[in-house]
């Protein structure tokens, strides 16, 4: 393989280091001379092969307007079994943008080879990305191997390990930071001191005893596309425990996941709260909305009731994270199992089973249907979607998801948001009843379509005046 050009204008990958480095190297030395040359130099050599670029696309939708654009981009991936599973940034996968098109790069050089790759479901308690090489052939991959149960301490040197940018051909690199601070709740967490370039992100973290103890990790706060355990972006060390049993059982494909549900929409019991009814403060979960046929409804579960204990296990919240360990406990359990609940109800304690069911399909799983006659994507109403929306059950129609600039459905006036009840003369159930309606639409070629939806809580007709010539003028 061809070896990269080594000067080339920095990309996302090395944005920091041009910034860091020099800013770095004083402190970075200090707590290099804590850690014996003898671990460094092992270390690098054991873990550095391990090292890997992960090229992909990355479709990012504005969520304001529903445009979508790609952009390529790279991020550092470090290999965690010969099988070839690789833990990289969880900004990889968020909300808004999905990475298409995988490719890893493994060794440096004239050794560098390049594998097609599957991005696998994102976990949900901690903000990593897991991907599996493909090769044509079984392979056994350089991995690192970490360390189980090792806790750190502040002010214990660190050796960062990762990749420094395009401009320096993406060598494998080694940075020394320390521990500044330790969080205890709601899980214990390990801040570095300093920040770290972001090809220092996922990177693998080896401590004075030559362990590799975990690996770097930013939590994300939920404007950046994060859900969980929110620092504002600061750099942590995610420890072991947090992604071993990712490792061993590595989580599947999107359609191969199935998580339990229980249906309910709940808060923290905080002291506050506590202290408002009267009531111990000891944490729990609030239900706030119990969504109708769901497990919950059919156990007896009312709206105002606190959740307790879930399953054996006592439920504590008093703060809007803590929620996250709830549904953790929720998906952990499988579809199908019945569990047991106990609750306050005015401050009764009651006993109730629950049986779960499958994790219904949300919005971010939603069929979608892009339609390049008029220029929009439309998607399913799914069940997560008719909740927040407060559409009843029996209202059939499509929701719209993007509309193309400059398209003849922006100059109507659609938006995402907007629910499509009826095409034309064509009632609308489903995508494709959609895709039907558009193509026989389109086979007509009718100078005015009325399009009957609904915004919001209200309903009427968007007039869409198509240009039929368009495709001629190119």
């Amino acid at each position: 393989m061809k070896a990269r050009p080594t000067m080339r204008a920095c990309n996302p990958i090395g944005i920091g280091v041009c910034l860091a480095l020099a800013a770095g190297l004083a402190a970075g030395r200090a707590y290099a001379d804590s850690l014996p040359q003898s671990v460094i130099d092992a270390q690098y050599a054991r873990i550095s092969p391990a090292l890997c670029i992960v090229s992909y696309a990355s479709e990012i939708t504005n969520e304001r307007t529903g445009d979508t654009n790609k952009r390529q981009t790279r991020a550092m991936g470090v290999i965690v079994s010969p099988e070839g599973l690789v833990i990289g940034p969880g900004h990889m996968q968020l909300d808004y943008s999905k990475p298409l098109n995988v490719r890893i790069s493994v060794g440096q050089g004239d050794a560098e080879k390049e594998y097609p790759a599957e991005v696998l479901t994102k976990p949900e308690d901690v903000n990593l990305c897991f991907m599996r090489i493909k090769p044509e052939t079984p392979e056994k991959f350089p991995y690192v191997r970490f360390a189980p149960n090792a806790r750190l301490s502040i002010g214990e040197p660190l050796m960062v390990l990762g990749l420094f940018g395009e401009n320096l051909d993406f060598a494998h690199a080694a940075q020394f930071r320390s521990i500044g601070a330790i969080l205890e709740k709601p899980r214990t967490t390990y801040c570095l001191d300093e920040p770290v370039p972001l090809g220092f992100v996922a990177g693998p973290v080896v401590n004075a005893q030559g362990e590799a103890v975990g690996v770097i990790g930013l939590d994300l706060s939920p404007q950046e596309g994060g859900e969980l355990y929110t620092h504002g972006g600061h750099p942590l060390v995610y420890q072991t425990s947090l992604f071993q049993h990712y490792i061993e059982q590595p989580p599947g494909l999107q359609e191969e996941q199935t998580n339990a549900w229980i249906g309910v929409f709940s808060q923290p019991l905080s002291d506050d709260l506590a202290e408002y009814w009267g009531l111990p403060k000891e944490g729990g979960v609030v239900v706030s909305t119990v969504v109708p046929d769901a497990p919950a409804a059919k156990a007896g579960i009312q709206r105002g009731d606190i959740i307790i204990e879930f399953n054996n296990t006592p439920i504590h919240s008093k703060l809007d994270r803590d929620i996250a360990g709830f549904t953790k406990l929720v998906r952990e359990c499988q579809p199908g199992q019945e569990i047991s609940i106990r609750l306050l109800r005015n401050e009764t304690p009651m006993d109730v089973k629950a049986t779960l069911t499958e994790l219904p399909k949300s919005g971010k799983e939603a069929g979608e249907y892009e339609d390049s006659v008029f220029g929009f994507t439309v998607q399913e109403l799914t069940r997560d979607l008719r909740i927040r929306l407060n559409l009843d059950e029996d209202l059939q129609g499509v929701i719209v998801f993007r509309v193309k600039s400059g398209s003849d459905a922006q100059l109507a006036g659609f938006r995402p948001g907007v629910i499509i009840l009826r095409f034309g003369e064509h009632p609308i159930a489903s995508i494709d009843d959609f895709k039907a309606a558009v193509e026989k639409v389109a086979a007509d070629k009718p100078g005015e379509i009325p399009i009957f939806c609904r915004v919001g809580p209200r309903t009427g007709f968007f007039r869409l005046i198509p240009n039929w010539n368009r495709g001629e003028e190119g």
